[in-house]
C-alpha cells in the first residue's frame, strides 16, 4: 500500500497537511473495506485526524450507527444529507480544512453500509444496516428508500463500491468522492446486501419475539423471505410476518396511489347533452359566443345563450386482466403488480382480474381489492408453465376491444412456442396486449431473447422498466 503521507495525485500538495489527513482517511477507507484486518498505523493516524478537526471518534467505531452519532451530535445531521452531491465550486475555492471533515462523513457512511461483514445477523443489526442505508442514499441526495427498490440478488456485494472512492476523490485535489454517477450501479448493491442480511437472520426466531420483530424494518428483501417461509410460521411468529407484510404493502400502495389517482375512465360521451347546472357552466365559451351582443354605450354584455361542459363519459367497462409469474425470479413484480392491480380495481368503471402462475396458475380476482390478502395466498417459486395461466386468461377476454392483458415475466418458459401463439391470437383479436419484462422500482430484470425478439417482431414489444412506464400504459389505456 501506498505510503498514506504522500499523495498519488500529481496535482495534490504533498505540503499540505489538510491533502495529507484526507488521504489518511481515504487509505483506512479502502483498507476496511477490501481487508478485513484492521491496519494499526492507519487507525491511530485517522484517530488523530478525527480527534484534531473537532469530530467525534465515534465516527471511527464499526459498531456505532450514523443515527447513534448523529443523536449524540445532532448538528452533524445537516452535513450528512447531500454530502456526496457534486459542489458546482471551483477546486480553487474548495475549503481544505472542510473536505477532511467530509472524507470523515464519508468513510463512515460507506463502512457502515457496504462493511456488511459475516456470520449470523440479528434483528436489530439489519435495522441498524437499512437505517444507515438510508443515510447514504440521503448524502447522494436521494430519499430514504429510494435507492433500494432493485432486485435483490443482483450484484456481488460490498466490494464493488469500492472503486467509486479514491484517496483523492474523484474530481481532483481536496474533492469529496462524487458518487452520484454511480447512484445506477449502488441501488442494486444495496437491495442485493440487504438480501444477504435478511438471509443471514434467523428470521423465525426473530418473529417469534415481538421486541425483535419490532425492530424489522419492511424491505422487499425481507417481505420475500416472510412469503416463502408463511405456511411455516405459525401464532405469534406468523401474526408479526403478516403485520410487517401489510406494512409494506401499505408503504408501496401509497406511493402506486399517487401515480395512478389522475387517471380518469372513460372519454367524453358528446351524444349526452350536458346538464344545465351552474357547476357545469362553461363561463369562457359562454362571453366568446356572445360578444357580438356587447353594448359600448352600455358597456354591458347581453347574453343569449349559456353554454355548459359536457361531464358524462361513456360508461362501457375496461377489463383489465393481469397476469403474473409468480416463480423465484418475479417475487418483486408480484408484489409490485398485486398492489398495482388493487388499486386499478379501485377505479370507477375497471372491472380487473389477476391471475398468478408458475406451474400451476390460480384466479386471484375475487381477492383483488385487497394485496396483502391476496399476497397471502401466493406460493412463491418453482417453475415456469404460461400455458396453465392462459387457460384461464383466455375465457376472460369477453369484448376485446375493451380488453388490456398485462403479462408480466421474464418468458424463460419450457413451451415456448404454444404460449406465444395464444398471446399474438389475442393481439390480433383486437385486445391490447402488454407484455412485461419487470415490475420493479429499479426497471431491472431479464427477458428471453427469444420471446422479445417475437414481441417486437409482433408489433408489442416487451415493455421493461420502471414501474412508472407501465402506470402510464394503463392510463393511456383506460383514459
Amino acid at each position: 500500500m501506498t505510503d498514506a503521507t504522500t499523495s498519488p495525485h500529481p496535482e495534490a500538495d504533498p505540503h499540505d497537511p489538510h491533502d495529507n489527513r484526507r488521504q489518511v482517511l481515504y487509505w483506512r477507507l479502502l483498507a476496511r473495506l477490501f481487508d478485513h484486518e484492521e491496519q494499526a498505523t492507519l487507525e491511530s493516524a485517522s484517530l488523530a485526524v478525527v480527534e484534531d478537526i473537532g469530530l467525534p471518534s465515534a465516527l471511527l467505531d464499526p459498531g456505532a450507527s450514523v443515527d447513534s452519532i448523529v443523536q449524540r451530535h445532532p448538528d452533524l445531521a445537516e452535513e450528512f444529507d447531500g454530502l456526496m452531491v457534486p459542489e458546482a465550486d471551483d477546486d480553487e475555492a474548495r475549503d481544505r480544512a472542510a473536505e477532511v471533515r467530509r472524507a470523515a462523513l464519508v468513510s463512515k457512511v460507506l463502512l457502515n453500509v457496504f462493511a456488511a461483514g459475516t456470520g449470523t445477523v440479528t434483528a436489530g443489526q439489519l435495522a441498524r444496516w437499512q437505517s444507515d442505508a438510508g443515510w447514504l442514499e440521503r448524502a447522494l441526495g436521494c430519499k430514504p428508500g429510494e435507492l433500494r427498490g432493485g432486485r435483490a440478488g443482483a450484484g456481488s456485494g460490498a466490494g464493488t463500491a469500492g472503486p467509486g472512492v479514491s484517496p483523492t476523490g474523484t474530481g481532483g485535489p481536496g474533492t469529496t468522492p462524487d458518487l452520484s454517477r454511480l447512484i445506477p450501479a449502488i441501488g442494486p448493491e444495496l437491495g442485493a446486501i440487504e438480501a444477504d442480511l435478511v438471509k443471514r437472520m434467523r428470521l423465525r426466531e426473530v418473529l417469534a419475539d415481538p421486541k425483535l420483530a419490532a425492530q424489522l424494518t419492511p424491505s422487499m428483501s425481507l417481505i420475500e423471505q416472510l412469503l416463502r417461509d408463511k405456511n411455516n410460521l405459525s401464532g405469534v411468529a406468523l401474526a408479526n410476518a403478516k403485520a410487517l407484510i401489510r406494512r409494506f404493502v401499505d408503504e408501496v400502495a401509497q406511493v402506486l396511489r399517487t401515480q395512478v389517482e389522475k387517471t380518469s375512465v372513460g372519454a367524453l360521451d358528446r351524444s349526452v347533452p350536458p346538464k344545465r347546472v351552474f357547476r357545469n357552466l362553461d363561463l369562457d365559451r359562454t362571453i366568446w359566443k356572445n360578444l357580438t351582443n356587447w353594448s359600448p354605450e352600455e358597456e354591458r354584455l347581453y347574453v343569449d345563450r349559456l353554454y355548459y361542459r359536457h361531464t358524462a363519459r361513456k360508461t362501457t367497462p375496461q377489463r383489465l386482466i393481469v397476469v403474473v409469474d409468480q416463480s423465484g425470479s418475479m417475487v418483486d413484480s408480484m408484489v409490485n403488480c398485486t398492489i398495482l392491480a388493487s388499486i386499478f380495481a379501485g377505479l370507477p368503471k375497471v372491472d380487473v382480474h389477476l391471475i398468478a402462475y408458475d406451474t400451476q396458475a390460480v384466479d386471484l380476482t375475487a381477492w383483488v381489492h385487497d394485496p396483502f390478502e391476496t399476497l397471502l395466498r401466493t406460493n412463491l417459486g418453482g417453475g415456469t408453465d404460461g400455458t396453465v395461466a392462459m387457460a384461464l386468461a383466455q375465457p376472460k377476454i369477453a369484448e376485446p376491444r375493451n380488453t388490456v392483458v398485462v403479462w408480466i415475466s421474464d418468458f424463460y418458459e419450457w413451451q415456448s412456442e404454444p404460449l406465444f401463439d395464444s398471446m399474438a391470437a389475442i393481439h390480433r383479436s383486437g385486445a391490447k396486449f402488454i407484455p412485461v419484462g419487470s415490475v420493479t422500482s429499479s426497471g431491472r430484470g431479464s427477458v428471453n431473447p427469444w420471446f422479445r425478439e417475437r414481441f417486437k417482431d409482433l408489433g408489442t414489444p416487451v415493455l421493461s422498466g420502471h414501474i412508472r412506464k407501465l402506470v402510464h400504459e394503463l392510463k393511456t389505456f383506460l383514459a
